[in-house]
């Protein structure tokens, strides 16, 4: 279906007459002329239906709706220049990444890791955006993703990065009895729950032979960064994969509950859409996220 759009011509002189409020200055900064300018914005205004300047003895003023849709306007040619001359100075190479990436990983295992890619590639940038759940990459500007979940996302390719060995844990001041603790006995102290991984709990439990009838229960958080936090505060026991807390363990922020090596069904994964897999800078990137993730998996049995 043909999309609803005027032609940028129309668009870029629009926003010049409405920056300059005036027709004869946006064709002047245009190289056209001025009956050129009123030509686009009346043609504009047809294809909109809607008044976009007020003729006046001493000019043209926007419209309330002229001023709304000028903003939106320039904002999007900003847009538009600032990718295209980033095109151009790359001969088409391109020098960013949009990743969407869950929070917590990111700041506990990939941020303290990227400075190493930049070292390697100091051209590229990696933006990261917050992403807990599945998506469309049709509906956002993202070129890639690291999730936590099942690959196979339509129209996608992907690369295993590693498993989510998840630790239970608990501060030293609610787990007074933490060397004599058993699994039995944590059915006693409150649950954190992760709420994108609802059942992690009756897993644990269940990977021990046990059934808990309060195992679903306890305060519901989102983040991992959340719970580990309430974990610290003494709020309740928390699971936790231990990559993302190893500095709370090394510091005794937080103690593990009982030795117990449990792998939930949550894996990592590196996944982009198929259409981007000649994109120079998502390979630079694969490539050496592969090679960061098989040395930590490497270092870190079970990972």
């Amino acid at each position: 279906m043909r999309r609803s759009i005027p032609s940028t011509t129309a668009l870029a002189l629009f926003e010049a007459a409405a920056r300059h409020q005036s027709f004869t200055q946006a064709a002047q900064e245009h190289s056209v002329t001025q009956s050129a300018v009123c030509r686009q914005i009346a043609g504009l205004e047809d294809f909109l239906q809607v008044k976009l300047f007020r003729r006046s003895k001493r000019g043209v003023l926007l419209t309330e709706a002229g001023a709304n849709y000028a903003r939106s306007v320039r904002a999007r040619l900003d847009d538009v220049e600032r990718d295209t001359l980033a095109l151009m100075a790359r001969g088409g190479a391109g020098g960013a990444l949009e990743l969407g990436v869950v929070p917590t990983f990111a700041a506990k295992w990939l941020l303290p890791r990227l400075d190493d890619f930049y070292r390697r590639y100091p051209g590229i940038s990696v933006h990261l955006s917050s992403r807990t759940r599945p998506f469309l990459f049709a509906d956002t500007a993202l070129d890639a993703a690291i999730c936590a979940g099942e690959a196979g996302w339509p129209g996608t390719d992907s690369c295993f990065l590693m498993d989510e060995p998840l630790v239970a844990v608990g501060s030293p001041a609610l787990v007074k009895t933490r060397r004599t603790l058993k699994a039995a006995d944590l059915v006693q102290l409150p649950l954190l729950q992760m709420s994108t991984r609802p059942y992690a709990w009756r897993q644990w439990f269940e990977s021990l032979g046990l059934s808990v009838a309060n195992d679903l229960a306890g305060a519901r958080m989102e983040l991992f960064s959340m719970t580990t936090e309430a974990a610290i505060h003494g709020q309740g026991l928390a699971l936790i994969p231990r990559f993302l807390i190893e500095e709370e363990l090394q510091q005794g922020r937080l103690v593990p509950l009982i030795e117990h090596p449990f792998i939930s069904d949550r894996r990592y994964y590196f996944i982009y859409p198929e259409q981007k897999s000649d994109n120079s800078v998502l390979a630079l990137f694969r490539g050496w996220l592969e090679e960061e993730a098989s040395r930590y998996r490497s270092q870190s049995p079970g990972a």
